[in-house]
């Protein structure tokens, strides 16, 4: 197999908790004494472990899901749009959000919120775009 053909893995990240939402965070850790904070976070916590962001050097691939999964990819020659959005809570704490859109849908294919450093999975993606 030649270079170009093999797929390797640049970044995976699952998304944060503490820093994309601190308030709720917060608010949840206030309420463990009742089970609602408890519970809260449980379910915060498997959401978060299962959803990953994947960007190889051939395609980006979102993952969600524990007991039924639901997988998205974009292949990098497709990308036409790259969004990145954050709060002012989101920007302090380096978080933000980011929309993927390809060229064969109308809108966004791959939305990914609570991403540490989106700016810096866009360069990975930028990257390997025009290849």
């Amino acid at each position: 197999m030649s270079q170009s053909t093999v797929e390797e893995t640049l970044h995976e990240v699952h998304p944060v908790m503490f820093r994309n939402a601190p308030v709720l965070f917060c608010l949840l850790v206030i309420m463990i004494p009742m089970i609602v904070g408890v519970l809260g976070l449980a379910i915060w916590w498997v959401i978060t472990k299962t959803s990953m962001l994947t960007v190889t050097n051939k395609r980006v691939i979102q993952r969600r899901g524990l007991i039924s999964k639901h997988t998205t990819e974009v292949v990098h020659r497709d990308v036409r749009n790259i969004q990145i959005s954050q709060s002012i809570f989101q920007r302090i704490f380096g978080v933000g959000n980011i929309g993927i859109s390809s060229a064969g849908q109308g809108g966004v294919e791959i939305q990914f919120d609570g991403l540490l450093q989106p700016e810096a999975v866009k360069a990975i993606i930028d990257r390997y775009r025009d290849l």
